[in-house]
């Protein structure tokens, strides 16, 4: 064994869903949640796990183009192998493990396409039963609900105790060789309706370790669960609300007026800078980049281009409300604090709050302007500069959809 086991993973998705009903976008595993399909989010976690060095996916052969379309937004640089699966879960498993047969594989992680919220920690959790030495690992949970057993008139014969009773989940994870040789077993001797994988290495004679599933990690059968899935994903979906802040200083110089938040007020000294030196603006224009790593007022307008030579800061404002637009973003409210010995502020403030909404696109109640002196300590305080913080917030839709 490798001192790093090389682990792939096969997801199964061949299945027709016939229980779920038919719709344009076929069988279950390519109907959309949240905006992202189920067979997506079944391979996702794989893709982004650190100890998975590959995938296979066991599709049906008429469903290429569907894969392909349901797949097309994945991230990651993992190997993804395509093959066509057989006529049952089991075959369709067997196709898997011999399509990376000559791989050298360690561990496999079986996987099916329809539980489409596998998380990180029920994967970590096989892995550390195949690191401890398990062939074969079953995450499962304890049975919670009562069981009745029923005849055929579906009349209840008797109650079914729930103790050492457990609900089989995936992703089953196995030692290569040995599951492998349990499905060509299997296939030779004409067991051919296993429903899972851990039923083949019982039969083979193997034991099989549980590990703790998840709850969550349910299995979409019918209509009525992948409703349910529906309200799980939107209950859980948390808004993309992100801060951006900002902060800059510029000198003061003998002059007639200075520029804050788009207002020119009265006073015997400017702001110096290539631009009207807004302090204000250019704070608020990096908080706003800031909500999507778009660089900062620099990159955008680089006071080295003539063109910007005594340019209203209200230009770079809007430039950047443009940018996060194009990025889907919503500007929820803007905050400046400026930090000046003078000029007073106060009488100008709701003038600065009107002169902010314009810009942004929103509401005055959305813009707060405050103002404080440095106590006459450094630069502020003897009156050399005057500093700005700004601090912005930005709504882009759901954490999901990001």
């Amino acid at each position: 064994m490798n001192s790093t086991p090389k682990t792939w993973a096969i997801i199964v998705a061949a299945g027709r869903g016939s229980r779920i009903g038919q719709a344009e976008q076929g069988p279950k595993q390519y109907r959309d949640i949240g905006g992202m399909t189920i067979i997506a989010r079944a391979m996702q976690p794989f893709l982004d796990h650190p100890g998975i060095c590959g995938i296979v996916v066991v599709i049906h052969k008429d469903d290429e183009e569907l894969f392909d379309s349901a797949t097309r937004a994945l991230s990651g640089l993992l190997p993804v192998r395509i093959v066509h699966g057989g006529r049952t879960r089991q075959d369709s498993s067997r196709i898997g493990l011999e399509c990376i047969a000559d791989q050298g594989a360690d561990y496999v992680l079986i996987h099916d396409a329809a539980r489409p919220f596998i998380d990180r920690a029920t994967v970590d959790r096989v892995l550390e039963q195949l690191n401890a030495g398990a062939t074969a690992v079953l995450p499962a949970v304890a049975v919670a609900d009562t069981l009745k057993r029923a005849d055929n008139a579906q009349m209840v014969t008797d109650t079914v105790s729930r103790d050492g009773l457990f609900a089989a989940q995936t992703p089953q994870g196995f030692s290569f060789e040995t599951v492998l040789a349990a499905h060509r077993s299997a296939q030779q001797a004409g067991e051919t309706e296993f429903t899972d994988d851990c039923a083949v290495m019982e039969w083979a004679g193997h034991p099989v370790k549980l590990s703790r599933g998840s709850r969550t990690n349910t299995k979409i059968t019918t209509l009525e669960d992948l409703h349910m899935a529906q309200d799980m994903l939107a209950a859980r979906r948390l808004p993309d609300i992100r801060t951006g802040n900002g902060y800059d200083v510029h000198r003061l110089v003998a002059g007639d007026g200075v520029w804050l938040c788009g207002i020119k007020i009265d006073h015997d000294k400017r702001l110096d800078g290539h631009s009207d030196a807004d302090v204000a603006l250019h704070a608020l224009t990096d908080a706003l980049l800031a909500t999507c790593g778009a660089g900062d007022i620099g990159d955008h307008f680089p006071p080295s281009d003539p063109q910007w030579k005594g340019a209203a800061s209200t230009i770079f404002l809007q430039k950047a409300v443009e940018i996060v637009t194009a990025k889907g973003g919503t500007v929820l409210n803007a905050d400046v604090s400026l930090i000046a010995e003078a000029p007073k502020i106060g009488p100008h403030r709701q003038a600065m709050r009107e002169s902010l909404a314009r810009a942004i696109g929103i509401s005055v109640d959305r813009c707060s302007v405050k103002a404080t002196t440095n106590e006459e300590l450094g630069f502020i305080g003897r009156n050399e500069g005057i500093a700005a913080i700004a601090t912005a917030s930005v709504y882009y839709g759901n954490a999901d959809d990001a």
